[in-house]
């Protein structure tokens, strides 16, 4: 139970608590428990039995990340890694040495969890099939709430098993992949992806590291990478050109390199120095330069751009679920001061300004949530060789790293608002939250490069026609057909977008697609659930992110009340 929340829960309307009691504190709260919503959704995107089965982890996840969990995390958040560049002896072998509280976490995530193991093999929660990405984002989701910087890793981890058995030859998969999949410490290989160079950020045709190839059918790889997160990694994915090879994105290939060579001496690369992040703090990015480190080609000489964006989407849909993760645990300790602070006599969720800035968080909060479930289940389809959900989920993808990524930089630094000035002090989660939020609009590309990507998918792949396609058989099971006009008219902003002359409308354009397949998200979950707060999100979403508005018209309607009576939950789920 949340400290002191039965106490005041039980405080009289006129009777304010003082003191020490007067500061709600959520810590101890269930947070899977305190979003009652997210185990009305699980069934309509998990098959019965697996979503039954799954319930027990995720309370168990959601006990973790507002305790135990959450304590680590702002442990490690204050004891960041350090890079030991020598022995003690002397010896040129670089080694990071990571916090205790971060070494648990791991324990948790890759151990007890599975999330980079899950969707690769059976076994994990004794469920005998791989699981769905349904169950490994709503586990992130939760996590998350939590932390955010490790779950870097464990992307990377579980992106590089991806790429590496859709591209690399079956020697190299057999010999890495039990590694990649163990949630044993002692055995397990983490994955990394080093791309990021100080000319080559989102320019990636300007990648300047180099490969040569030897006798034995390996390469050596010479140069610098920038920015790379899990810097000590057993195996990372690099991007690197040929001895030869043409400038530019079509020159590059994808190479497999590991930390350690085969007969266990450390390869040639060094990791020079640790960044010093505004977040994500405990989880370890360095500089690496590559000295004739030993590499392994991975897919076609050539395809390395190509083949490294599967991983990066795959991580890009990571950071979406991540940054909706993030904003649930932003609203819900917003929802739990509000419920708990008595101000003017008043608990906080009864002010009426209150309460719509909390309903200004909640909307794409809900939003975010939403849009991962939908974009795992085109995830699901795309990889069962469904050609219409690849061109669908390679639209969804950036669209939900491009907003809602930016919108959890506003929703985290306003739910640290509710709070007041000990929002802003380090010992409560706000300020860690809001740190972290700002980076996933800048991992695996800013916002503009990611509005790009959409209006690329939309003009390379067809994707723009399986959106529409997507919402127009979501608006026929809800009914909601004040949707389609809307649709229209992002449909026509897109396609200006997508033209060389109408590039700066590529970010309008995308946000108003998220926010149209959100929408439709939420009209048929409500007809599906029978749940009118998803049909009032869906109404709120088309009149204030989408449709036209004077903002100094005096509304007459009481719609933004029903809808705080809808969505703002019961205070017995902060108890």
């Amino acid at each position: 139970m949340a400290k002191n929340s039965a106490t005041r829960m039980a405080a009289s309307a006129d009777s304010a608590p003082s003191g020490a009691d007067a500061v709600p504190d959520a810590r101890g709260l269930n947070l899977y428990r305190a979003d009652p919503m997210l185990a009305r959704l699980l069934p309509l995107y998990l098959p019965a039995a697996l979503c039954a089965h799954l319930t027990p982890y995720c309370d168990r996840l959601g006990a973790l990340a507002g305790g135990r969990l959450d304590e680590l995390a702002a442990d490690a958040d204050r004891h960041p890694p350090r890079l030991h560049p020598r022995t003690r002896t002397g010896e040129d072998r670089q080694s990071i040495e990571k916090h205790p509280s971060y070494r648990e976490m791991e324990r948790l995530a890759f151990g007890e969890f599975g999330l980079a193991a899950l969707s690769h093999r059976a076994g994990v929660f004794g469920w005998p099939t791989p699981l769905p990405p349904a169950a490994k984002y709503v586990l992130t989701y939760l996590f998350a709430q939590a932390e955010f910087g490790l779950l870097c890793p464990v992307s990377m981890t579980d992106s590089l098993t991806r790429t590496l058995r859709k591209f690399g030859d079956p020697a190299l998969v057999e010999q890495y992949l039990p590694q990649l999949l163990s949630q044993d410490l002692e055995t397990l290989a983490q994955g990394a992806m080093f791309m990021t160079e100080q000319g080559a950020g989102s320019d990636v045709g300007a990648t300047s590291v180099y490969a040569v190839a030897k006798n034995d059918g390996s390469w050596r790889l010479f140069g610098d990478k920038w920015f790379c997160s899990n810097a000590d990694a057993a195996l990372a994915m690099v991007l690197a050109r040929p001895e030869g090879a043409e400038a530019g994105t079509k020159g590059l290939s994808l190479f497999l390199l590991p930390r350690w060579r085969g007969d266990g001496t450390p390869n040639a690369y060094r990791i020079v120095r640790l960044k010093d992040k505004l977040g994500t703090r405990d989880m370890a990015s360095g500089e690496i330069r590559l000295e004739g480190a030993e590499a392994f080609l991975v897919g076609e000489p050539g395809a390395g751009f190509r083949q490294m964006t599967d991983m990066i989407n795959n991580s890009r849909l990571s950071n979406g679920v991540r940054a909706a993760g993030m904003m649930r645990r932003a609203v819900t300790e917003a929802l739990f001061v509000a419920h708990h602070r008595r101000a003017f006599g008043r608990r906080l969720i009864e002010l009426p300004l209150m309460r719509r800035q909390l309903l200004k968080i909640l909307v794409p909060t809900e939003q975010a949530r939403s849009m991962m479930f939908i974009t795992a289940g085109a995830l699901a389809r795309a990889d069962a060789g469904d050609g219409e959900a690849y061109a669908l989920l390679r639209i969804l993808t950036p669209l939900i790293k491009f907003r809602a990524c930016r919108d959890a930089r506003r929703v985290t630094g306003d739910a640290m608002e509710v709070r007041g000035g000990a929002g802003y002090i380090e010992e409560w989660p706000e300020p860690r939250l809001v740190r972290d939020a700002h980076l996933g609009s800048i991992w695996e590309g800013t916002s503009n490069i990611v509005a790009l990507d959409v209006m690329r998918a939309a003009r390379r792949e067809g994707a723009l026609a399986a959106l529409q396609r997507h919402i127009t058989a979501e608006v026929a099971r809800s009914g909601m057909t004040t949707l389609l006009p809307p649709l229209a008219g992002a449909i026509r902003l897109a396609e200006q977008a997508m033209a060389p002359s109408g590039a700066h409308l590529a970010r309008r354009a995308a946000s108003a697609l998220y926010h149209l397949a959100s929408a439709s998200a939420f009209a048929r979950e409500a007809a599906e659930l029978g749940e009118t707060s998803r049909q009032t999100l869906a109404d709120l979403v088309l009149r204030h992110r989408v449709l036209p508005q004077d903002p100094l018209a005096e509304s007459a309607d009481d719609t933004e009340s029903a809808a705080l009576a809808a969505l703002l939950p019961n205070p017995a789920a902060f108890a």
